[in-house]
């Protein structure tokens, strides 16, 4: 096929890794599956660019001096074309990339093929009596592993590429239904996150931050929030109030401060992504410059533009109160 991205560690990712999401009944077992360049590949974040969404040049580096160090290849940038077309196969602006830009679905399309055609994976499936499909989808490597038993596991892989070498990655993840350009990549910080409320953790006295995750994130099941947006709240008060205040005698406190927060934020319309420009982020957590410089993100921006939408959210939060005195009380 020609020059192909290496792949890095998988990062488990979602509720079948972390402890304090709620567990679904057939849970899918989320990964991200990091992708570095090949030799003469460099991938750069589209210039000037740091937001949710973004894309990701190819670019080609020079390989004349290295050439001696690394094992044999012409260069694509001082070699004649006709050379490189004889000798040498395609880069990977001519194989996964539109208009310089890595293709999701190329790249998706890419990495499935090259699962069907792991033999040592089939045949150590095929070794413990299971069938590997992979599933149909544009911007993942979907995978059901059925054993004879019955037994079936959903596993989900989402490509990602690092950026430099922060806790943070833009990945192919994204929605199916709804259109999104090929060349479009999505930010993920669900590494950084993970890392950041494990480092909480191990600073807090008990566990009552983990009970507190736990209580909020099963609580939202089947409401309107999500998930995501309870634990960026409990992650800005993390950073605001003191950790020694996080222990079970606290717990019911806590559990308000947070109530109290969600609420304010949906007031004003304004809830702020937790690594944009958030100058209280520990520095074991390693964001790239620019999203330390980065402007304020709103996730609430949607409630601002849309009055109804803002009405609705504001009724499922009395829902949720009443919902959280009826758990803990009743």
């Amino acid at each position: 096929m020609g020059f192909c991205p290496g792949l890095g560690p998988a990062i488990g990712v979602g509720s079948a890794f972390d402890c304090w999401s709620p567990q679904e009944d057939e849970p899918i077992y989320r990964m991200l599956m990091c992708l570095k360049p090949p030799h003469g590949h460099t991938f750069c974040l589209e210039p000037g660019t740091v937001a949710d969404k973004s894309r990701i040049r190819v670019e080609l580096e020079c390989t004349c001096t290295a050439q001696l160090m690394v094992r044999p290849m012409l260069c694509f940038l001082h070699n004649s074309k006709e050379q490189l077309r004889k000798e040498q196969k395609p880069s990977l602006l001519h194989t996964l990339c539109t208009a310089s830009y890595l293709d999701v679905h190329k790249t998706a399309r890419w990495f499935q093929d090259l699962v069907r055609e792991n033999k040592a994976i089939v045949r150590l499936l095929r070794s413990r009596y299971c069938l590997l499909t992979v599933l149909p989808s544009r911007r993942s490597c979907k995978v059901e592993i059925k054993h004879i038993s019955g037994i079936t596991m959903l596993i989900e892989m989402s490509l990602a590429v690092q950026l430099g070498d922060s806790d943070i990655f833009m990945s192919s993840q994204g929605r199916e239904d709804i259109f999104i350009p090929s060349t479009t990549w999505t930010l993920n910080c669900a590494y950084a996150e993970a890392k950041f409320l494990w480092l909480m953790f191990n600073q807090t006295p008990d566990d009552t931050l983990l009970s507190c995750l736990q209580v909020c994130t099963r609580m939202l099941v089947g409401t309107g929030f999500s998930s995501y947006t309870l634990k960026t709240v409990e992650m800005h008060l993390l950073t605001t109030t003191p950790l020694s205040g996080w222990r079970r005698t606290d717990f019911l406190l806590r559990l308000g401060d947070i109530m109290r927060y969600l609420r304010c934020c949906l007031e004003e319309k304004h809830l702020n992504h937790f690594f944009f420009g958030n100058e209280k982020i520990p520095e074991e957590i390693v964001l790239p410059p620019a999203l330390e410089r980065a402007e304020p993100f709103n996730l609430f921006q949607h409630l601002a533009q849309d009055p109804a939408a803002h009405e609705q959210a504001m009724r499922e939060f009395k829902e949720l109160q009443q919902l959280l005195i009826i758990q803990l009380f009743f």
